[in-house]
């Protein structure tokens, strides 16, 4: 039996503010709906929950945590998910309000590390897109605990889920995506790189007010695909709010960013697309030399002769998966929706305008998203995650189909790279080198673009007796292949992905021998 030790005046405090919770935090986990369509206070659920608040108290003030801090935590806390595994760390997910006016407020979701959680650094993983949901690819599909698999409503242990290396924290962002809201309609109108990254800095801000033991820990930032925007955006945010910050207020202890498979710079990029694309056979010579001969990735507006030798560049890839060129395409016929929203305004500006671009991401089994989007539409699951409080009246998909239009994309984010790097933050870039959509090509272009001095050559990293892929060391930053992955590089080779951010973390060389 656990004993408590509280004074009286700490246990009215924790009373009070879980009374409070219920009418302010959770309505839809501590309310059920009457027969007659009213709202009752679901008591059991509100006594488990203040004995948690008094449990967790007993331990955190211990820690200094205040009573307000322990009863919003525990507010969030998820006990267990439909069909999850047991595990032994802790899983907390609900929203954060980032703008009260506009009834605006993101969704997430955070595992703490398997081991040892309070040494560990804290990781931020975000999705691209743009409009596309962290939770469902990120968490559900690639790096987080459990998967979602097909038949059966169980969910998978993923056995080299990134929180065994890291706290583990997805977001979904921006309003409009996933769970995440806005009660103000042009909040979604209104939409681009700037904003994403302001409102991402937000959440952060009032994130670790709510979690504030987590303000001492190295915090890292990673994503992949459109994140080659995101993340670096949201990393200069971050390092110039850091210059006026005190650590008692939002100073922020951030050390770096990794990004995989990132757009970066709209010239490089679509050039290294059309290059992988020949160099790989994709492509007939025809098509190749006409794309050159028409194209000018320069600018933003191409002639129709350029549409026109694109559009034959897309109905090949039409015919497998863009996001790994040497995995099946989903047959299923139940799994609809395969394509991103269109949204005007994003980068790539040319090759973002074509429907080839747009189509979505699949894996080892091409049909996952089918059965992640089934899962999270769940009544029961979004209740124990706390999510959908608003009731929003569409279903939660993988990427949003309440985006338009993108306010802001700029062609080229290595301006925010090189101040970045002169700033001193641990920066790594991967890529999975089976990827068409932002292929190793582009990225190595792109790299050779920024000019960094070469510190250590290329050479083979290994994972156990096998070669995980290619590694070059420039000034300032680190570039890692992963050997046959695609776009999506922790779906295809889940080993290696574990072991790449291990050693980010760490800040550690990929090993260049074999090891057992």
């Amino acid at each position: 039996m656990v004993k408590v030790n509280l004074n009286v005046t700490y246990l009215s405090q924790i009373i009070s503010l879980t009374l409070s919770i219920k009418q302010t935090t959770r309505s839809t986990y501590l309310k059920r709906e009457s027969s007659m369509g009213s709202t009752q206070v679901c008591s059991s659920c509100l006594q488990v929950l203040t004995l948690l608040v008094l449990i967790s108290f007993a331990s955190g003030s211990r820690s200094g945590l205040s009573p307000q801090v322990l009863a919003e935590q525990e507010a969030d806390r998820v006990v267990r998910i439909p069909g999850q595994p047991k595990v032994d760390f802790k899983q907390y997910a609900g929203y954060v309000t980032i703008d009260k006016s506009h009834g605006k407020a993101l969704f997430y979701w955070f595992f703490e590390a398997i081991e040892s959680p309070e040494k560990k650094p804290l990781l931020l993983w975000l999705n691209g897109g743009p409009g596309c949901s962290s939770i469902a690819y990120g968490a559900a599909e690639e790096l987080g605990p459990f998967l979602t698999q097909k038949g059966v409503p169980e969910l998978k242990f993923n056995e080299y889920t990134w929180n065994k290396a890291a706290n583990l924290l997805f977001l979904e962002s921006p309003v409009g995506v996933g769970f995440s809201y806005t009660n103000t309609s042009e909040d979604i109108e209104n939409l681009g790189d700037t904003i994403v990254a302001k409102d991402s800095y937000t959440f952060l801000v009032n994130w670790f007010r709510r979690f504030p033991q987590y303000k001492s820990h190295d915090f890292y930032l990673s994503g992949e695909s459109y994140s080659g925007h995101y993340v670096p955006q949201l990393a200069e945010v971050i390092f110039d709010a850091n210059k006026n910050a005190t650590k008692d207020n939002n100073y922020i202890k951030f050390k770096g960013f990794i990004i995989g498979n990132a757009l970066l710079d709209d010239e490089t990029d679509q050039n290294g697309m059309v290059d992988y694309a020949w160099d790989h056979a994709v492509i007939s010579d025809r098509v190749y030399k006409n794309i050159k001969k028409k194209c000018n990735f320069s600018i933003s507006d191409p002639p129709l002769e350029c549409t026109a030798a694109l559009d034959k560049y897309f109905d090949v890839y039409s015919l497998i998966d863009m996001y790994s060129i040497y995995a099946p395409t989903c047959l299923d016929s139940n799994a609809t929706g395969r394509y991103l929203p269109k949204i005007k305004g994003i980068a790539p500006k040319i090759f973002s305008k074509f429907d080839g671009w747009r189509k979505k991401p699949a894996g080892y089994d091409p049909c996952v998203s089918y059965y992640t989007e089934a899962y999270f539409n769940r009544p029961d699951v979004q209740e124990a995650l706390h999510a959908n409080v608003t009731k929003i009246p569409y279903p939660w998909t993988h990427c949003s189909t309440n985006i338009s239009f993108w306010d802001d994309a700029p062609s080229s984010i290595l301006p925010i790279i090189r101040k970045l790097r002169a700033g001193g933050l641990r920066i790594w870039v991967y890529s999975g080198d089976a990827d068409g959509v932002i292929p190793v090509t582009s990225t190595r272009y792109t790299l050779n673009k920024l000019g960094f001095t070469t510190k250590e050559e290329w050479t083979p990293w290994y994972h156990h007796k096998e070669v995980g892929g290619w590694t070059i060391i420039y000034d300032g930053l680190t570039f890692v292949t992963v050997r046959a992955a695609g776009h999506l590089v922790p779906i295809l080779a889940p080993k290696q992905s574990l072991q790449l951010i291990k050693h980010f973390l760490a800040n550690q060389k990929m090993p260049s021998v074999e090891f057992s």
